[in-house]
């Protein structure tokens, strides 16, 4: 196990940078989420740890030892791609022991690193098939194997579920959590999947651009973001945004309604700004602000209504069913105590 330290990390192709001073710190253990949109430079990153991309500038250590110039092969890391890369004329068992007979292990350490692997990962009855014969589950597992034999100091995963079908992704998703709480390696994962961020990751990197918006834990990000990105990338369905002023006090919309704020955290009266409501944190009021309902999904556990609320397109979400159609209005009104404001020009979130 190991501490990652990205240090003002550039990364050029040509004249177009596609990093800009990205700085990380990753401790020991720790299990941290790269995350964002794509083309914000999470993957890039990571194969920059991983070796398979050349550094423009900054730097990187990997357990306190600057690895730029490092071949991928003595950086101590293990890799797990989004393709599983198995070889297909191999066994299970020989897949996930290629790396130790490629360094001439002996037989011996092979088979017990392997069937420790296979015990974690519940492959023991698979160790004689072939990746056809496999589900993508399993074959998944079977990379995350290979990976495991290696014993390294880092574990890097690269959308590794990508591939796979939703209710697989969610089963998926808890297996590679707990292997984690088990082995306690330090693991960096990219994803561009926000609920993969937020169920899995210990810390969340969230990229944009090129550049890191914000680093915290998943529900640091979700309670307190810092800027409208983060608001908007983090949370599904996304936090809604109405832009308006502030007007004695209370949020006037750019239509005219008047909706409640916190407070104005000392805003000028007349500052241009957006409100942010998450769609959880509407309530039924027949005292409310109207809002002409456009489509009603009843998801069972909860009710997302998208409806025209002063002005703008917006999602609510409610945990009692709601007895309305498309075409008819039903009063909402935010939870007061759960706005977050953030300023019009810069996309701050005020009082962060």
């Amino acid at each position: 196990m190991a501490t990652v330290s990205i240090r003002d990390v550039r990364k050029r192709y040509g004249s177009t940078e596609v990093l800009h001073g990205v700085s990380v710190e990753i401790e020991d253990g720790e299990f941290v989420i790269l995350v964002g949109p794509s083309g914000c430079g999470k993957s890039t990153l990571l194969r920059m740890i991983a070796g398979l991309e050349n550094i423009t500038g900054g730097e990187i250590a990997i357990g306190g030892r600057v690895v730029n110039d490092v071949a991928p092969k003595e950086r101590d890391i293990a890799m797990v791609f989004q393709n599983y890369a198995l070889y297909p004329h191999m066994t299970v068992r020989d897949n996930m022991a290629f790396a130790l007979s490629l360094a001439s292990a002996p037989k011996a350490v092979i088979d017990q690193k392997v069937g420790r692997a296979a015990e974690i990962l519940s492959l023991k009855p698979y160790l004689n098939r072939y990746p056809r014969q496999l589900s993508g589950g399993q074959r998944q597992r079977v990379a995350m194997g290979r990976a495991i034999v290696r014993d390294p100091q880092v574990f890097l995963f690269d959308e590794p579920l990508s591939n796979l079908d939703a209710k697989l992704r969610v089963a998926m998703r808890a297996e590679i959590k707990e292997l984690h709480q088990r082995l306690t390696t330090t693991t960096v994962y990219v994803t561009h999947d926000q609920i993969e961020a937020m169920t899995m990751a210990d810390k969340i990197v969230v990229m944009n651009g090129g550049n890191v918006e914000q680093i915290g834990a998943p529900l640091e990000l979700y309670d307190n973001p810092a800027n409208l990105f983060v608001a908007g990338f983090i949370g599904s369905p996304a936090m809604n945004f109405l832009k308006g002023r502030v007007d004695d006090g209370a949020f006037r919309s750019d239509e005219g309604t008047s909706l409640p704020l916190p407070n104005t955290r000392g805003v000028a009266d007349g500052s241009p700004i957006v409100y942010g409501i998450r769609p959880e944190h509407f309530q039924l009021s027949g005292s409310g602000v109207p809002a002409k309902v456009n489509v009603i999904e009843p998801t069972g556990s909860e009710t997302q209504v998208m409806a025209e609320f002063a002005g703008t397109p917006i999602i609510a979400a409610f945990r009692e069913r709601v007895a309305a159609r498309p075409g008819e209005t039903i009063h909402i009104t935010p939870d007061p105590a759960l706005v977050h404001l953030f300023d019009a020009a810069t996309g701050q979130r005020l009082g962060a």
